[in-house]
């Protein structure tokens, strides 16, 4: 029976769980610090800030008289000269999901300072798969019921494929390579709107390269929605390294990001 394509499981937003921060060892960088004659201490307790300012001291071996202002003032003014290099060491982990293959084919272009693992739809049964929708689309009734037909269309032919390999490979006695061979073949027809989840992992630099990049007003929209649903979480995690963007709205309805300090 053909797929009824309002039932199409549609989704137009996308979801940024923050699932792991670091922790510093304040013992560690005190012995650092007594084995170096010098006493210091750190005003955030925020590890990523913690050690990105650690970092930025031992390049000069500044801990003996830190200009006044603290955590903020001192990331600021790297911010602000451009020393970059550390805010490397400041690393987060994250889960995207509600996002398109769209998305991911441009989110991995960004390999500097990130790392990645994506759902394998060569294992996972996309017969459930949910679809995002951009948003040009989902406004104008004529173009969503195009677009809900033919990914209809395209869901409906992967689960028939998929059927039909499994009977293509039943003498293949391992029923997992069984499946996967069949999903990994059946896969081809699914469109780039399907939805995945990705688990991220990137350093403080990286995030704002990805922010001012996929941030910006000439970004996809999407992956626009992205880059500011990381920025609102940043900017409550770890203030002192993100606090410089500003957030402007733009026609379409969507944010833009904006900062003083690009290509830190």
């Amino acid at each position: 029976m053909p797929i009824d394509p309002q039932s199409i499981r549609v989704i137009r937003e996308p979801t940024v769980y923050l699932l792991g921060r670091q922790v510093t060892d304040a013992a560690q960088v005190d012995r650092f610090l007594a084995d170096h004659g010098v006493s210091w201490q750190t005003d955030t307790e925020i590890a990523g800030e913690h050690l990105v300012e650690v970092a930025g001291r031992v390049c000069y071996m500044s801990f003996a008289k830190p200009r006044p202002g603290g955590n903020q003032a001192y990331i600021n003014h790297i911010l602000e000269v451009g020393h970059g290099s550390v805010l490397e060491h400041a690393v987060w982990n994250f889960l995207f999901t509600g996002i398109s293959r769209t998305c991911t084919h441009e989110l991995i272009r960004h390999r500097a300072g990130f790392g990645y693992s994506q759902l394998s739809q060569r294992y996972v049964d996309e017969s459930t798969a949910e679809y995002v929708v951009p948003d040009c689309i989902a406004d104008n009734p004529d173009l969503r019921k195009i677009w809900l037909d033919a990914v209809a269309f395209s869901h409906q032919a992967y689960m028939s494929l998929t059927e039909k390999l499994l009977d293509t490979f039943k003498d293949e006695p391992d029923r997992t390579l069984r499946r996967k061979l069949a999903r990994q073949a059946a896969r081809s027809v699914l469109p780039n709107a399907t939805e995945t989840k990705i688990f991220v992992t990137a350093n403080a630099r990286a995030l704002r390269h990805f922010i001012e990049l996929r941030g910006s007003r000439h970004a996809e929209t999407e992956i626009r929605k992205l880059a500011v649903g990381v920025l609102k979480i940043m900017q409550q995690e770890a203030p002192n390294l993100f606090r410089d963007y500003e957030l402007t709205p733009l026609p379409d309805g969507t944010l833009e990001a904006n900062t003083p300090h690009r290509k830190v």
